[in-house]
């Protein structure tokens, strides 16, 4: 399942903010899919026919689609939920876990049947830069599945979804058969709070010396991603493992730098 290198292809984003950001994903996918349907109808027509009989329909289909925005407490909602109609997933899916391949597959494939933009993320499962969401006053313990754990700050994420802990303004694209294909965040651009979240985790500050700088003298508001590339290679071919669709040859440890 795993390589040994991949490649990203990474946006940064000046003046950007979080639903900006779920367009800018959303478009970036949607062209280079229509990029490949209109300039590779021959390798595509060859590959839905040798290697998946409903690619040029799943790709056409993923164009014209609007992508769901679910936030992450939904989406664990959504899974527990399917947990109760006696769905098996073989990991657990609690508010605070890291959602598993099968997770992110079952909301794109069985319950929405399109690509899904999952936002507002736990703060203790995602990166330290990324933008932290408002706290909220208060939070009723039976609007998320467990309750308030003791104590936390509750938050109020994308579409005023309140969370039992701080979150995160993560914005990642989950795709059919692929799971996970960008991860991307608005990020922090305020030195104090990016500070601030470094010492909370206890990270070696001296190593981050240059990441800082691009705060210590002032910055502004932006966002990112990255895209895998080859995961989006392996979707528009209709592969069926990531190995078969890298440029060249990779193996582990053979890279000297």
């Amino acid at each position: 399942r795993h390589l040994a290198e991949f490649w990203m292809v990474e946006p940064e984003v000046a003046f950007l903010d979080q639903e900006g950001l779920m367009d800018l994903e959303e478009d970036f996918i949607k062209y280079c899919v229509r990029w490949a349907l209109d300039n590779c109808k021959d390798d595509l027509t060859f590959l839905n026919q040798m290697i998946d009989k409903t690619l040029i329909q799943r790709l056409e289909g993923t164009v014209q689609a609007d992508f769901v925005r679910l936030t992450y407490t939904e989406g664990i909602n959504i899974l527990q939920e399917a947990i109760k109609q006696g769905h098996k997933f073989e990991f657990s899916c609690n508010w605070g876990d890291d959602l598993a391949s099968e997770h992110e597959r079952y909301l794109v494939e069985h319950h929405f049947k399109k690509p899904v933009i999952m936002t507002d993320y736990p703060a203790a499962i995602k990166a330290f830069y990324m933008k932290q969401n408002a706290s909220a006053a208060s939070l009723s313990p039976a609007s998320v599945p467990g309750g308030l754990p003791a104590g936390t700050a509750p938050s109020v994420g994308y579409r005023g979804i309140t969370a039992p802990a701080p979150t995160m303004q993560g914005t990642d694209v989950l795709f059919p058969q692929i799971g996970e294909i960008i991860g991307g965040s608005v990020r922090e651009e305020s030195y104090d709070k990016l500070m601030a979240e470094i010492n909370r985790r206890g990270m070696e500050t001296d190593k981050l010396w240059w990441y800082l700088d691009t705060r210590r003298y002032g910055s502004c508001p932006h966002a990112g991603f990255g895209l895998g590339f080859e995961r989006l290679i392996l979707f528009v071919t209709g592969m069926q493992n990531i190995r078969d669709v890298i440029p060249f040859p990779r193996t582990p440890k053979s890279a000297e730098f």
